[in-house]
């Protein structure tokens, strides 16, 4: 019998383009039930994608606080959150809630 050998799988290098950052943060979104470290986790794969040290840099964060706060261990604060979703080039938006 053969070994199988497997990879983890890296989502961060499928996040290519803006419009694939956002349709995975929108669906870490739907996804969440509120746990703000599960979208701080998906943050941090999306910086990952894009680069974690100019991503602190834009975001005017050392790269090691970054890490931190996108571990998915925590809850980063909401301004660490607005200021890497900005770095990021992504807007949060507001929608009705029907249901």
């Amino acid at each position: 019998m053969s070994k199988t050998t497997t990879t983890r799988y890296d989502v961060a290098e499928h996040l290519r383009t803006p419009e694939e950052m956002a349709a995975y943060l929108e669906a870490c979104f739907e996804e969440a039930d509120g746990d703000a470290a599960f979208i701080a986790k998906a943050l941090g794969d999306i910086a990952r994608a894009k680069g974690m040290a100019r991503v602190a840099r834009d975001a005017g964060l050392s790269r090691e606080s970054l890490y931190k706060a996108l571990s998915g261990e925590r809850s980063p604060g909401f301004d660490t959150i607005l200021k890497v979703m900005t770095a990021l080039g992504l807007k949060l938006h507001a929608q009705a809630h029907h249901g």
